[in-house]
């Protein structure tokens, strides 16, 4: 069965086997002003995947053009989170690292008669610039001499104007029926400290002038992008070909983005939830940033498989949340150890148990390798309110008045008695442990079809639990803004008593609660306090709807 390729791999193949290039690389080149999401994961998937793909290479490069907006904080957090998703780059590179070599692509535009200063402001430009049914009017400065272009632009590289007093434009075609094509703007002026090179330069490229010139000085054989650049690649082809650069030069590759049913895909708006203190940070496990959906808890692995599951079109569409948390549950299935937590304890009684001991419990059944793990038992437990009634409905497993259940990985108990307190709620049971009915070494003869959860009374442990929802409510009645959206309820903290062996655990530990989710120790935690994020939940709701289509 021939392998199915998707439509950049058919790209690929055909430039290697026509000879235009003899090795594949491409680059990963993300803007250092917040922190990379989810929607990011596929660029990076594709753009990594490639390079393994095809033995080549593939270059993390920030596009640091903007000062004002750019931060080394960003540029750690993108790094670490790359990292952290399974992805090594081949080389380190700065936008910022070539801002001689764009003055001097700028100066030789210049030089050819397809540059000029211009000094219009940008709203001149925008009401010059036309429409898709009108061509645009030329500036007014448009036909300087190339004498009198350099030595403006030399003066802007001095800082001899103020911001906005001049910019620098391509000249190309202002009948074009591609705006982008208009005469844009190559480089404006900015008095602004840049994280990179100090105050050296006022002036700085637009990135529509600064990628290209990057991509063919690096060598970038595909520079793959989502959707919306494909009406500037006409300009990234005009760029490389008239700065003269050798052959091959860089070929732009369009996909369409990631989006997610109720998730924000707008770094300008998950930075708002920051300043304005809606979230914790940008690893807020709410976040759809990676370094939030990392400290809630989903694997890496997880994503990647995710991402190799949608697919790369050239169509835009929209992905249920459900299919990544879908993606997310079944690796933690294989994955995570399965231990016991009770959010509604009810304490129990044994009558007739004396003593304590340690049982043997298996972790994860579904594991590849079988480990356990020692869980106190003694005469005094928890077991979960939910898990008795005491007027049960009709085929109820669980606890209830005179009835039997199995304790996971204990023993079956008895109900012989129920204690309520002066409003008839439940406040304490007390059972008896049925003779011989230790679970793997049980001989009693009492079948039960009830199994519940419980925890050891005298070992356990109180921990805190965030309980997590979408940060946007679903979209009702056309409204889309996401300030609207925005759900006040997406986060809900509860305690809860879980077994002692979680003690151990390390930030970032997943565990499956047992007939409860998954969950993940945050970094929140403490000595004497621990910490659990919801991950997700054990119904899959993504594979349920589908079967039922």
């Amino acid at each position: 069965m021939a392998e199915s390729k998707n439509f950049i791999e058919e790209i690929i193949d055909a430039d290697l086997a026509e000879g235009k290039v003899s090795e594949v690389c491409t680059r990963f080149p993300p803007e250092p002003n917040g922190y990379l999401h989810i929607g990011h994961a596929k660029s990076l998937c594709i753009n990594f995947g490639m390079k393994a793909k095809y033995h080549g290479k593939c270059n993390l490069r920030f596009d640091d053009t903007n000062p004002s907006k750019e931060d080394t904080e960003y540029v750690e957090s993108i790094k670490s989170d790359i990292k952290w998703l399974g992805f090594e780059w081949d080389k380190l590179l700065f936008a910022s690292d070539y801002f001689d070599v764009m003055f001097d692509c700028a100066v030789k535009l210049i030089k050819k008669g397809l540059a000029y200063v211009s000094d219009e402001t940008a709203e001149e430009i925008r009401l010059r610039r036309g429409t898709l049914y009108e061509a645009g009017v030329e500036s007014p400065n448009r036909n300087r001499s190339v004498e009198e272009n350099l030595q403006l632009f030399y003066q802007m590289r001095d800082g001899v104007f103020p911001d906005g007093a001049k910019v620098l434009r391509a000249k190309i075609d202002m009948a074009s029926p591609n705006l982008n094509m208009r005469d844009p703007v190559i480089y404006r002026m900015l008095h602004a400290t840049h994280h990179n090179t100090g105050d050296k330069w006022c002036i700085y490229p637009m990135y529509d002038f600064a990628h290209p010139i990057e991509d063919a000085h690096e060598g970038i054989t595909h520079s793959i992008c989502t959707l919306e650049f494909e009406d500037h690649r006409p300009l990234y082809d005009w760029v490389v070909r008239q700065c003269d650069f050798p052959q091959p030069l860089p070929q732009q590759i369009e996909f369409a983005r990631l989006n997610i049913t109720n998730t924000i895909m707008s770094k300008r708006y998950l930075k708002k939830l920051v300043d304005e203190g809606k979230v914790m940070g940008w690893d807020d496990p709410r976040m759809p940033t990676l370094s939030g959906i990392r400290r809630r808890g989903y694997p890496p692995e997880a994503i990647r498989d995710f991402c190799e599951r949608i697919g790369v079109s050239k169509a835009n569409s929209e992905v249920q949340s459900s299919y990544l948390e879908s993606c997310v549950r079944e690796y933690l299935n294989l994955h995570a150890d399965r231990v016991m937590a009770v959010f509604d304890p009810i304490k129990v009684v044994l009558a007739n148990y004396e003593g304590s001991e340690e049982l043997c419990v298996e972790n994860n059944s579904m594991a590849e390798v079988q480990t356990y793990r020692k869980v106190p038992f003694s005469k005094e437990i928890y077991i979960d309110r939910s898990d008795f009634a005491l007027v049960p409905p009709p085929k109820y497993y669980r606890l209830k008045p005179d009835g039997y259940v199995r304790l996971k990985g204990a023993y079956i108990i008895h109900c012989d008695d129920v204690l309520t307190d002066s409003e008839g709620n439940v406040a304490e049971l007390h059972c008896s442990v049925v003779p011989n009915s230790r679970s793997g070494d049980d001989t009693s003869g009492v079948k039960v079809k009830g199994v519940i959860q419980w925890v050891d009374a005298a070992t356990c442990v109180d921990a805190t639990v965030r309980k997590l929802q979408s940060l946007l409510t679903d979209v009702k009645d056309g409204v889309t803004d996401f300030n609207e959206r925005f759900n006040a309820d997406s986060l809900k903290v509860v305690s809860a008593k879980v077994e002692r062996s979680l003690l151990s655990a390390h930030v970032e530990d997943r565990f499956q609660f047992m007939r409860v989710g998954y969950y993940v120790l945050d970094k929140d935690s403490t000595e004497g306090r621990l910490v659990f994020n919801e991950i997700v939940g054990l119904r899959d709701s993504f594979n349920t709807a589908n079967s039922q289509k």
